[in-house]
């Protein structure tokens, strides 16, 4: 079984607004983490959706998967008071209604862009490999720096890659993994990071640059305008959403 992870208990404060959280910010009449379901959902080799949903939004959320294209198994649980906590509980859903020998795919309810390809490239990833963490290479010079704000170090940019979603694991290694870290009460700031530090080799898959977070107003209109470019074209929306540029 393939199951996708999509956690969405943020509040966006960085999106500036105050009426909506970030994931329930709409394009079009359909709130952005409705992209990123109906994405999953339409992927052949998806079995079922587990979402991580903020408090006091789970039934807006049921009634706009319930009035979508969605057909799959799609499952809200409520978020928790970090991104960490909620994918545990989403896990946790997850091994109970599909087992631990699943492969899931954890990706942000704000990054819905991804495409069918990479979808792909992640199952198969995590088959040969044990895990799949989607990355782009870094664009720019990268620095270190001071507190002071002075330059310590100039980091050769080809070594380096930007960490983005889905992060792909077996349950069993990463429902294991989160056990772990909130017994020993340990904090990350992704999955990959949990399971760097305790100890796995991590597989890398390149992602298109397409594959945007949406956490601040630039990338919304970013989001906005990808979408717009492909509805106004000819060819349509490759895979139902983005593909490779």
């Amino acid at each position: 079984m393939n199951i996708a992870i999509l956690f969405a208990g943020g509040t966006g404060q960085r999106m500036n607004t105050n009426e909506l959280p970030k994931q329930f910010l709409k394009l079009h009449g359909k709130p952005i983490i409705m992209y990123t379901i109906e994405q999953f959902a339409s992927h052949e080799q998806i079995d079922g959706i587990v979402v991580a949903c903020l408090d006091g939004w789970l039934e807006y959320l049921q009634k706009e998967i319930e009035k979508s294209s969605v057909r799959k198994d799609c499952v809200i649980v409520t978020g928790g008071a970090t991104g960490q906590e909620s994918i545990y509980r989403a896990l946790k859903k997850a091994k109970d209604m599909y087992g631990e020998e699943s492969v899931v795919l954890i990706n942000d309810g704000v990054r819905p862009l991804i495409s069918h390809d990479l979808i792909t490239r992640s199952i198969n990833a995590v088959r040969e490999y044990g895990n799949s963490i989607a990355y782009s290479p870094a664009g720019e010079t990268v620095l270190v720096s001071s507190e002071n704000k002075e330059v310590q170090e100039i980091i050769d940019r080809k070594k380096c890659r930007y960490a983005k979603a889905p992060q792909c694991f077996l349950l069993k290694d990463i429902f294991e993994t989160h056990e772990r870290a909130l017994k020993e009460k340990r904090s990350f700031i992704d999955c990959a990071s949990m399971m760097e530090f305790y100890g796995y080799d991590l597989h890398l898959e390149e992602s298109a640059s397409t594959n945007i977070k949406i956490t601040s107003p630039i990338d919304f209109y970013v989001f906005r305008a990808l979408i717009d470019a492909y509805e106004n074209s000819q060819l349509g929306l490759p895979e139902g959403m983005i593909n490779e540029f």
